[in-house]
């Protein structure tokens, strides 16, 4: 097997990022603060992509929407670039929302089914995310400095152990 012999790139590449997300542990709020500025940046640029599909498609009948939605694109990414703290705490509100909804969503399936096995365990998970939105909220707007540099990192964390796991299956699969 040819890719057994490059097992050694999945493992590097795995420690590189466990590496990686052990700094962004460190340094959340940096993270936090670089990946808004990203986010401003993409929406800036899907705002100027849209409206140029809008020019190039204006006979359309939805070509004022397009060319709206597109500079609305590039007025939010614009805020997220100037004002990356006040960004983040909006995507942290917005992340809180979602949990809570989620939350109430799958406690509220679980309570309809009450005759299947497992209905607890999806009620007691619905609760989790509830309560783990709920304590974003509440801890805005400090959540918000923290909670999207966490998530790059726990990501980065779990694919790192994923490469080199997938790296060591493939250094015993050597013939």
């Amino acid at each position: 097997m040819p890719l057994a012999r490059k097992w050694p790139l999945f493992v590097g590449i795995g420690a590189l990022l466990i590496v990686l997300g052990f700094v962004s542990c460190v340094e959340a709020v940096a993270v936090t603060l670089a990946s808004t500025i990203f986010i401003g940046a993409l929406l800036i640029f899907a705002g100027i992509m849209q409206g140029a599909h809008a020019v190039a498609v204006r006979d359309w009948g939805g070509f004022m929407l397009a060319l709206l939605c597109g500079a609305l694109y590039v007025v939010a990414g614009g805020i997220l670039i100037a004002e990356p703290v006040s960004g983040s705490t909006a995507i942290t509100l917005f992340a809180a929302a979602c949990f809570m909804v989620v939350g109430i969503s799958r406690a509220i399936l679980a309570m309809r089914h009450r005759e299947l096995a497992g209905w607890g365990l999806i009620l007691f998970s619905g609760l989790i995310s509830f309560v783990v939105g709920l304590c974003l909220y509440l801890t805005l707007p400090w959540s918000g400095l923290w909670l999207i540099g966490t998530f790059v990192a726990v990501e980065l964390i779990v694919s790192g152990v994923s490469w080199v796991q997938f790296g060591l299956a493939l250094r015993t699969a050597q013939p």
